[in-house]
């Protein structure tokens, strides 16, 4: 085979390859390649060019005995990381004198590997926040058994305890099961026409006896006509009831949680009219270090606050599944003493 055609069979490769003859020179390389590994590679020794132990040694293995050989490269430094998984197949009959050589793809998996981590960090959150409670409720059963068996005060405090932890899992496990179907949705459009000022009214009259427990007063200020938007009525309740309890939670010293609702003709955000809604509270507000990060699954700001409060971490990663379902965006303003201020916009 010549040179002239391996190059051009190199070339129409769409990975990152290129083959390395007998004398472990580069007999050939693809640009895809080049712009990894570097410039003017024919004619190297491999090992000058990929220096990481586990992939020479495939190599050589392959030219050795011709059998086909995987190995794991890794480029670049820290977060910048890319990782590639590297096949070594034997090509007999190539190179000087017939004498065979090996061909070295590379296919990038960083993004899978992206995705396996965040399964892990997943499940590893998941077991600690199911963990915590079950603990504590076998600890109270082994005490109500033993040494609280007679004590009628203890028992009923032991049980109040017991219901809380319970209360706790099983919200868990609903936002666990939600998110779910949010993410299993995600790609489908809402095709429901939803009156936004009708939705929110509802949902701030259904918490309104939460609201009352810690003295917050909630006030709706929206437009006397409808506005209306293209959307899951069920999911967009999810979302403003989240919002809006976590500003009664979180930001209740304020004492006033207000509810904005307009139409806007356009909006950057949504290239186009639609609709916005802010959950405004007057609280302690938040460190702007945390907001990026608020969305994430299982983060928080203040854990401890957060679980006394029976927030499971959930929410907002809820939050904005639906509201990236709606072709819509969710913006965090806020900075410490000034409350916080969630807006959700939503294309008509």
């Amino acid at each position: 085979m010549s040179d002239t055609l391996i190059r051009q069979m190199l070339a129409a490769l769409p990975l990152p390859a290129l083959i390395v003859e007998r004398s472990e020179r580069i007999l050939a390389a693809n640009d895809a390649a080049t712009a990894l590994l570097g410039a003017r590679l024919e004619g190297r020794h491999f090992a000058t060019v990929l220096r990481q132990p586990p992939v020479a040694e495939a190599i050589e293995t392959c030219l050795r005995d011709g059998t086909p050989r995987e190995a794991r490269h890794h480029s670049g430094e820290g977060t910048r990381e890319t990782l590639f998984d590297v096949a070594c197949r034997p090509l007999p009959g190539v190179g000087a004198q017939g004498a065979g050589a090996v061909m070295v793809s590379f296919l990038d998996v960083t993004g899978q590997e992206q995705a396996e981590q965040m399964r892990r960090d997943f499940v590893a959150n998941v077991s600690h926040e199911l963990r915590t409670p079950l603990t504590a409720l076998i600890g109270f059963i082994e005490t109500l058994r033993g040494a609280a068996r007679d004590d009628a005060a203890g028992r009923e405090r032991f049980l109040g305890i017991m219901a809380g932890e319970a209360t706790r899992m099983n919200r868990l496990v609903g936002d666990l099961l939600s998110l779910s179907r949010v993410e299993a949705q995600e790609r489908v459009r809402p095709a429901e026409r939803v009156d936004l000022g009708a939705l929110l009214a509802s949902t701030l009259k259904s918490l309104a006896p939460l609201a009352a427990e810690v003295s917050v007063r909630l006030i709706l200020d929206a437009p006397e006509g409808p506005v209306t938007v293209t959307g899951d009525p069920d999911q967009l309740r999810q979302v403003f009831t989240n919002l809006i309890e976590n500003a009664i939670k979180y930001g209740k010293s304020g004492g006033v949680v207000d509810v904005v609702l307009r139409a806007v003709d356009r909006d950057v955000a949504i290239r186009g009219p639609g609709a916005r809604v802010q959950v405004i509270d007057r609280g302690p507000g938040i460190d702007p270090v945390h907001l990026p990060r608020l969305t994430e699954r299982f983060y928080r700001v203040d854990s401890h606050r957060s679980r006394q409060l029976g927030g499971t971490g959930l929410g907002l990663a809820i939050v904005k599944h639906i509201v990236s379902r709606h072709r819509g965006r969710l913006k965090i303003e806020s900075a410490p003493g000034q409350g916080a201020t969630f807006t959700v916009i939503l294309p008509a």
